[in-house]
């Protein structure tokens, strides 16, 4: 299809949200059918699916392109199913945080415990049905896949990608889960961003394109050599705008990750920095559901005098120019090296 000959954003995510758009609104009326009170979590799976940059469904698509592939409508509904699998572990992510917002709107547990009323169990009730949603939210990634309309040989040579996709993934919310609270280590943290985020955000779409175009040993370890370090600067962009970012923009919290005393990276190289004043006063900040509005200042400030951003942004950097020189080595079609190049760009420069 033309629109996707030289990647351009809009055109291709147009493409990934129609897939979307009647998949999951059929899937959705298919569990309402069951029985009326199904209705709020129906509205949730498609809620969750509503909005989003399209990433993982561009890196899968250019992974296909980049092993010599045309265009073609099947693999587009196989790279829409990543977006699926994001909004599972999105809709988990923000219940085991506890995050209010999500894109500016209420996160899926909050929205139904709106729908829940006056019961008296209602929070448990929306939380247990938050995971219930996100559950569903895998499967039907799974069958989307499935079902895309790629030839079964295809689908079978990409199947162990695939589970190690969800293993991966499932590893790094554990591991964020398990250090969350404890002693401040960026190599620690890199671990966590690197099995949480980096891996299914750019590395596994891109591989998982590849694979199913049939892309040899050599190129499957080219994309994974650009894929890994491209993925990890966009979770670092992440903490950063998570702190110092727009709420406006990027539709979170400022306040969530402090609050929470979450294992970023940023933290971690504030903490690395820092004199044992300055631990002091971190440590009396961090981790306190009532932090305020003036603690996240007292904390910014700190980073700042500290100039921990600014060796996130030299760490933003530094993978960008790896993933950009492993780029180079490629000999990729030039309309994929061109898209790669762009997709790159968008991943890390960005504000929301």
């Amino acid at each position: 299809m033309a629109a996707t000959d030289r990647y351009e954003q809009a055109a291709f995510k147009a493409r990934v949200d129609r897939v979307l758009g009647r998949f999951v609104a059929e899937e959705a009326d298919r569990l309402a059918a069951i029985d009326e009170d199904l209705g709020p979590l129906a509205e949730r799976v498609e809620a969750a699916v509503g909005s989003g940059k399209r990433l993982r469904s561009a890196f899968c698509y250019w992974g296909w392109r980049a092993a010599g592939q045309p265009d073609s409508e099947a693999l587009v509904r196989a790279a829409a199913s990543l977006e699926l699998v994001h909004a599972a572990a999105v809709v988990h992510d923000d219940l085991i945080d506890d995050s209010p917002l999500r894109h500016g709107r209420p996160t899926t547990h909050i929205a139904l415990r709106t729908a829940l009323g006056a019961r008296p169990d209602a929070d448990g009730a929306a939380r247990a049905l938050a995971m219930l949603v996100g559950d569903l939210l895998m499967a039907l990634a799974g069958q989307l896949f499935a079902d895309c309309g790629l030839p079964a040989a295809y689908l079978s040579r990409a199947r162990p990608l695939w589970g190690q996709l969800a293993r991966e993934l499932i590893a790094g919310e554990c591991l964020e889960i398990l250090r969350t609270g404890a002693a401040p280590d960026t190599g620690s943290s890199l671990q966590v961003i690197r099995y949480k985020t980096a891996k299914y955000t750019v590395e596994q779409p891109l591989l998982l394109g590849g694979v199913l175009a049939g892309a040899g040993e050599g190129l499957r370890a080219g994309l994974s050599t650009y894929g890994l370090p491209l993925g990890e600067a966009f979770q670092l962009r992440d903490d950063l705008l998570g702190l110092f970012g727009d709420p406006s923009r990027t539709g979170k919290a400022n306040l969530d990750d402090l609050r929470a005393n979450r294992p970023t990276a940023l933290l971690a190289e504030t903490w690395r920095l820092a004199d044992h004043a300055e631990r002091e006063c971190l440590q009396r900040l961090l981790g306190r559901a009532d932090l305020d509005g003036d603690g996240l200042e007292t904390v910014r400030g700190l980073m700042r005098r500290l100039r921990a951003p600014e060796r996130i942004e030299q760490m933003i950097t530094a993978r960008v120019e790896q993933a950009a020189d492993a780029l180079d080595q490629l000999n990729l079609p030039p309309r994929a090296a061109e898209a790669l190049t762009t997709l790159a760009r968008s991943a890390t420069t960005r504000h929301h």
